[in-house]
């Protein structure tokens, strides 16, 4: 047995690598609490900073070390000479990239590093345009990297035209490079700015970056970075804040302004009347003429609106010239083709449906929505978002129809609705039909509606009434056959003054006892219950 070399046990083995963890880990609390005593102590000094080094090379997401190295350095600039100061800067840098190879998605040293290339007096900016090359090369969609990127470009004055040739060479090597084609969205914008949409592009831009993209889907259908690029494109420009409608009734002494961004309901909006030799003008400024708004109440009446229209303001279509039209025409046909070859792609599915909404969602109304049922079986996994993108689609069209007739009623009977939208479209809207869909609540936002007189909601999973406080006009509400089991769930409706007639039957609640004498104590003013 002498001689032999002993053949450690795997328990023995598991001991070892222990003893070795544990005096790893005694060393680097000693070094921390050592390091942040100094701190303490105001000894900001060389040793300071090597301490801090020898902990974030092994853990570079230390925070507080970090913060405490750029205390020791701005320490040691203020009581040493820039050329004392240039080798620490060097030093510090290769320190960063080693950091950085233990773990390039650092957030720690990256955001270090930028506080240094603040702090340094003569930046090596190409330098840092190299190194994010080489991290890009290891891991083209390091976000953090990329940020690093835009800052070390905004810092240097790169042109914004030559980082979209680096995006198109990066995009050339691999159309699933998912970053090259967002930064791609910020650029060209910049580049290529539209006077008439803030924060889109040319038309002549749009046309060339849809050829690029297409290309990209056609060579690998099933990459999803190349489809939400084109859904980009497709996209509409970030509207003003505006006041689309007004509406204002004397009789009930009450005036109901839509916005058409979500505003602080503290901040209200700065009313004034003025009496026009018996005329009324109602005028509405919002934040200091942000947005404004006036309407006039003509003698003899007791309500007024002013009203933007949805078709003028192209809201659920794109504003498209001849050539983008024949353009998109030919995408469209394109994707038909692909998805021919793809029967199962779910992103060229989705995009057929937005580009029939961006040419004209009533003429391919039809169409586009048996494409849905064709999306809900190839990904059932998002049937969900599915139904609610199709519910908004649904309602949209409905808005457009509305307004073509020129009428205040809507009909989304049996429509497969699984949520509302647009509702602050609806202030106008005296009549309802929500019947037969798979609606679970009345959303909250319904409140706006204070023009409406009848509501029909039958044949839902309606359990929720939220949305229907303060209707100071809704006469006559059917909720038959949903999913409404207390007569506590019924309480948004003791704010509704004028309803008269209520329709519960088919509904839990209708199968307990006392119900319509709960019923009766609740709503006093309602003059036919129906259970």
């Amino acid at each position: 047995m002498h001689g032999r070399v002993k053949i450690k046990t795997s328990l023995e083995q598991q001991e070892v690598k222990r003893k070795e963890r544990e005096k790893k880990l005694q060393l680097y609390l000693s070094a921390t609490q050592t390091a942040l005593h100094k701190r303490e102590a105001g000894e900001l000094d060389k040793e300071a900073l090597d301490l801090t080094g020898q902990i974030l090379a092994l853990n570079p997401d230390f925070a507080s070390l970090w913060n405490l190295r750029r205390e020791i350095f701005l320490h040691l600039r203020d009581n040493r000479s820039d050329e004392e100061m240039r080798p620490l800067y060097s030093a510090e840098l290769s320190f960063l990239e080693s950091c950085l190879r233990v773990n390039p998605k650092s957030y720690g040293t990256w955001y270090h590093r930028c506080w240094m290339m603040d702090l340094i007096p003569e930046p090596d900016w190409a330098r840092e345009l190299t190194l994010c090359n080489r991290f890009l090369e290891i891991d083209e969609r390091n976000f953090h990297c990329w940020d690093y990127r835009r800052f070390v470009t905004r810092s240097s004055g790169v042109p914004n035209s030559e980082e979209l040739e680096f995006t198109s060479s990066l995009i050339t090597k691999n159309f699933s490079n998912y970053s090259s084609w967002h930064y791609r969205s910020k650029l060209l914008p910049e580049i290529y700015p539209d006077p008439q949409r803030r924060g889109r592009v040319t038309e002549e831009a749009l046309l060339s970056e849809l050829e690029l993209v297409q290309n990209a889907f056609f060579t690998d259908p099933n990459d999803q970075s190349a489809w939400f690029y084109h859904r980009w494109l497709l996209g509409r420009a970030d509207q003003a804040l505006s006041i689309p409608c007004i509406l204002v009734n004397l009789r009930g002494a009450w005036a109901s302004v839509a916005f058409s961004h979500p505003v602080n309901k503290c901040d209200l909006p700065k009313e004034s009347i003025s009496d026009l030799c018996h005329e009324y003008k109602f005028h509405v400024v919002w934040n200091d003429g942000e947005a404004e708004k006036q309407c006039i109440l003509y003698p003899g009446h007791k309500e007024t609106w002013c009203c933007d229209s949805v078709t003028e303001k192209e809201l659920f279509r794109l504003d498209l010239s001849e050539g983008k039209s024949n353009i998109l025409d030919l995408e469209l046909k394109s994707c038909k083709e692909l998805q021919e070859l793809e029967p199962d792609n779910k992103w060229c599915l989705l995009t057929i449906i937005l580009l029939m909404r961006a040419l004209d969602p009533l003429l391919y109304e039809k169409e586009s929505f048996g494409y849905f049922d064709t999306l809900k079986t190839v990904d059932p996994m998002r049937s969900g978002y599915y139904d609610d993108l199709r519910s908004k689609f649904q309602m949209e069209n409905a808005i457009l129809k509305m307004e073509y007739a020129e009428s205040r009623l809507v009909d989304l009977s049996k429509k497969g609705l699984t949520r509302l939208y647009h509702i602050d479209l609806l202030m106008l809207v005296t009549h309802i039909d929500l019947s037969n869909n798979r609606l679970q609540n009345l959303p909250c936002d319904m409140s706006m509606m204070q023009s409406l007189e009848v509501l029909e909601a039958d044949n839902n999973e309606i359990s929720c009434l939220d949305g229907l406080w303060h209707l100071p006009q809704l006469e006559e509400l059917s909720l038959k056959c949903n999913k409404i089991r207390n007569v506590s769930d019924l309480q948004p409706l003791s704010s509704c003054l004028h309803l008269a007639v209520l329709h519960l039957d088919g509904n839990p609640v209708c199968e307990r006892s006392g119900t319509r004498a709960e019923l009766e104590a609740l709503l006093p003013h309602v003059q036919t219950i129906h259970l």
